[in-house]
């Protein structure tokens, strides 16, 4: 599989940006997985229902299924946190993986940069980040790519991994 990643800093566009390159290499055929990594405490799972209660129980894994969709919650419990490489290994086969987060990781990636940050582009200091799609000029030592075009860096993806 092909894993890709979307960087960059807080309120930069970093999750409209993979919203909107999953909905298009969807829409050419492409399949697609995500990954977000978060640097905060996170529960997918809702107090008082049964597969919280399970956890709660002690259940190192619990596996919600429906007729929808199924979810598996596997906790920690003082365990290392996941690496990128391990993360994607727990995906079905697809296509592309596309990565929010997982900025020191030495996979390719797209920088998402706002002006309004105020902050310095990742790009300057990163060499995994191959372009950076942007709502301004920047003077960084890779292609800058307008954030709103995303067929723009779509293509980008596409050359830089082959698809």
């Amino acid at each position: 599989m092909i894993v890709y990643g979307v960087v960059g800093w807080k309120n930069s566009g970093k999750t409209g940006l993979m919203e909107r390159l999953v909905a298009h290499f969807v829409a050419a055929g492409l399949t697609v997985s995500t990954i977000k990594h978060a640097h905060h405490r996170v529960d997918v799972d809702t107090p008082g229902t049964d597969s919280f209660r399970h956890r709660g129980a002690g259940a190192k894994e619990v596996l919600l299924t429906s007729q929808n969709r199924w979810a598996l919650m596997h906790e920690l419990s003082g365990e290392a946190e996941l690496s990128l490489e391990e993360a994607v290994a727990r995906l079905s086969p697809v296509d592309l993986v596309l990565v929010e987060g997982f900025k020191a990781g030495a996979h390719p990636k797209i920088e998402a940069h706002r002006q309004a940050t105020g902050k310095a582009p990742l790009a300057a200091e990163s060499a995994s980040v191959r372009a950076v799609a942007a709502d301004g000029p920047l003077n960084v030592p890779c292609p800058v790519l307008d954030l709103d075009d995303t067929a723009a860096i779509a293509d980008f993806i596409r050359r830089d991994t082959g698809l």
